[in-house]
């Protein structure tokens, strides 16, 4: 269904429609611990045929060692364990109950996420490099609904404890362009962004924290493959993988959004009414996926919904998931809608597996 979309880049550049072919049952990837595998795929609107105690790499035994040498390893297929689909019971979501620490904030996903939270009344802290982007963003804000930090998570001296102080979640949803351009100035290079950021920002965590959301991408497990190396000529799909396992082996509760390549937006340069008005207004029939089998595009606005429920539906811990979306009614912010989409995600992904 999937296959004459357009090629999925991680940022907006245009790239020529392609044609894919089948995808393997074995997905190669660099050999890491294990994660998560399906050919099933699911959506809303539309008919379609866990805990651990905390470990942090050191950097002797980072993925970079690994990923660089790729070509020549033994690949492995991706699984990770499959949770209980039937339990019913997921997280308290009182919002007062949260602090979610958003990084990334000024991006094309993570304005989003921010204006949805406070929509919500979640309190939320960003850490920005320039903290005079959220007012041009969000407005004047109450403290006690959004906070803003001075921090760069390039600079591990920048991730002071003060700023994860009473933290229950993180959403990070950073990046950079794959390809050269002027948003690599001043080394915001996909290395420095998918790679160093991340593992940064997950080493400075406390162990309190519920859940890790890490927005990446799809096509990561297989950046030496055609097509997706030519996405990968300067490393985002490699790098965006190594964030991923980072975060997959930091012993935190995490959920992974990979996301095909982002539509709707950004809306950098308006301010929140408008971002609220985006937010609640456009509604897209969600394709859910794992394995990292889908190909195609996903409005960012459903990315952001998609990282919002995943905070409190059980089911998602220690999952990856694939997300596109098409033209169509869709699940909205109704949390029973996505627990049913992330279930059903799940129960193809046993039957493709059984």
């Amino acid at each position: 269904m999937a296959s004459k979309l357009a090629f999925p880049p991680i940022n907006d550049l245009p790239i020529p429609t392609k044609i894919f072919p089948t995808l393997p049952q074995r997905i190669p990837l660099i050999p890491l611990h294990v994660l998560c595998s399906s050919s099933g795929h699911t959506f809303f609107g539309h008919k379609s045929p866990s805990g651990s105690s905390r470990k942090v790499a050191s950097s002797s035994s980072s993925p970079l060692s690994s990923a660089s040498s790729a070509p020549d390893a033994v690949v492995e297929e991706e699984i990770l364990h499959s949770p209980t689909p039937d339990s019913t019971q997921d997280s308290q979501n009182d919002p007062s109950s949260k602090l979610v620490l958003v990084v990334g904030g000024s991006g094309g996903v993570g304005q989003l996420v921010v204006a949805s939270l406070l929509s919500r009344n979640i309190k939320a802290r960003l850490i920005l490099r320039d903290p005079e982007k959220a007012t041009s963003l969000f407005g004047k804000q109450d403290e006690e609904k959004l906070q803003v930090v001075k921090g760069d998570t390039r600079n591990p001296l920048d991730l002071k404890p003060s700023m994860f102080e009473g933290v229950t979640h993180v959403i990070c949803c950073t990046g950079t362009t794959a390809f050269p351009s002027r948003r690599w100035d001043g080394d915001n290079t996909p290395e420095r962004v998918d790679w160093e950021g991340v593992r940064n920002l997950v080493s400075a965590l406390p162990p309190s924290v519920k859940r890790i959301i890490l927005v990446s991408s799809i096509g990561v497990t297989k950046f030496n493959e055609l097509p997706w190396s030519i996405m990968n000529l300067f490393g985002v799909l490699k790098y965006k993988k190594m964030g991923e396992d980072f975060v997959r082996n930091c012993g935190l509760p995490f959920t992974i959004i990979r996301a095909g390549r982002l539509t709707d937006g950004p809306y950098t340069s308006y301010d929140l009414n408008t971002l609220l008005k985006a937010t609640a207004g456009e509604r897209r029939a969600v394709l859910l996926g794992q394995g990292d089998k889908l190909v195609g595009e996903v409005s960012r606005l459903v990315v952001a919904e998609a990282c919002i429920q995943a905070l409190d539906i059980d089911l998602t811990e220690g999952q990856i998931y694939e997300i596109n979306s098409i033209k169509g009614d869709g699940p909205g912010n109704d949390r029973e809608k996505w627990r049913e989409l992330f279930k059903l995600a799940h129960t193809q992904n046993l039957q493709a597996h059984s």
